[in-house]
């Protein structure tokens, strides 16, 4: 039976994370901008996860000091999220980002001593610099482009800082949460975001988009990028990589280990590169450099749990 329950977790994980490697396709895919497309994205979730009521349950139930916690890591959820789209926009690259966003380790390494007061870990930080090494080959690695609306060097500093956050929220998320029940943290996070940007998105955007739309009318095989079903775009994108992926992962974490969740987790980069590769030809654009890189950050990432594994054997 335990057996039969592990590998069903596992199987679930899997698919979470095969969804993870999506959202940057569909960072892609949706024609308007980062901030709308957050703005978007956390609305849709929060409104699905506000249907289900363990959530109320647990609002009912939650103290106004940790309901402001959740809040402002929500606020940086929203912040990691308009880096990662908007480092997807600035280089029109999802490889780029996903490359950058395997940096989140050497931040961990950093800020959870910090938050969670306990020892730096040496290991952790070599590995970490390790990984600063591989963005660093691909940072060398793109070539020149012409494109005014193209730029890699900002699509790599943005996307560093898209890692950082990453690593600040999941820390802290980390630190908080038998505070309240996961559902209930999850929609308090996203409401932030949408509360947040439904003031910031009309004043700073000119033509404000306030719904995406679908017009089939218009629908190119050859262009999928071109707006004609951001509509699908950010309701899969919502529903099916924010709030299904949710579900699977805290389902997986029940039954399934810190290693190998951790080592599964790590596939999403994988998987998101292969993907850009598939749908948008990447490949094209993208020469051994990179790839190296790349190796280099996935070697690190894959390394670091195998040596945790270890210590703990001995």
């Amino acid at each position: 039976m335990k057996q039969s329950q592990n590998f069903k977790a596992l199987f679930f994980l899997h698919i979470a994370v095969f969804l993870w490697g999506f959202t940057a396709i569909f960072g892609k895919l949706i024609s308007y901008g980062s901030t709308t497309l957050v703005w978007h994205r956390m609305t849709i979730a929060a409104f699905a996860y506000f249907l289900i009521p363990t959530v109320w349950k647990g609002l009912k139930t939650i103290s106004f000091a940790h309901f402001r916690t959740f809040f402002l890591i929500g606020i940086i959820v929203c912040a990691h999220w308009l880096t990662f789209y908007g480092s997807i926009k600035l280089g029109n690259s999802v490889s780029i980002t996903l490359a950058c966003l395997g940096s989140a380790s050497f931040f961990a390494a950093i800020i959870e001593p910090l938050i969670l007061k306990s020892k730096f870990i040496k290991k952790d930080i070599l590995i970490g610099l390790v990984v600063i090494v591989g963005v660093l080959f691909i940072s060398f690695s793109l070539p020149e482009n012409n494109n005014d609306n193209i730029s890699y060097p900002a699509a790599i500093g943005t996307g560093l800082i898209s890692a950082a956050l990453a690593a600040l929220f999941t820390t802290l998320n980390k630190k908080n949460i038998e505070k309240s029940h996961p559902l209930t943290i999850s929609a308090i996070e996203m409401l932030a975001g949408a509360l947040l940007l439904s003031f910031i998105v009309p004043l700073t955007t000119e033509h404000t988009i306030w719904y995406p739309q679908v017009d089939i009318s218009k629908f190119d095989p050859q262009n999928l990028q071109n707006g004609s079903l951001d509509l699908i775009w950010v309701l899969v994108l919502a529903i099916f990589c924010t709030n299904l992926t949710f579900y699977l992962g805290t389902y997986s974490l029940k039954y399934l280990s810190a290693f190998t969740a951790n080592l599964t987790v790590n596939l999403e980069p994988i998987y998101g590169i292969i993907l850009g590769i598939l749908i948008f030809h990447e490949n094209n654009e993208l020469n051994m450099k990179f790839y190296v890189g790349t190796i280099i950050i996935i070697g690190a990432i894959f390394i670091n749990p195998i040596l945790s594994l270890r210590k703990n054997e001995n």
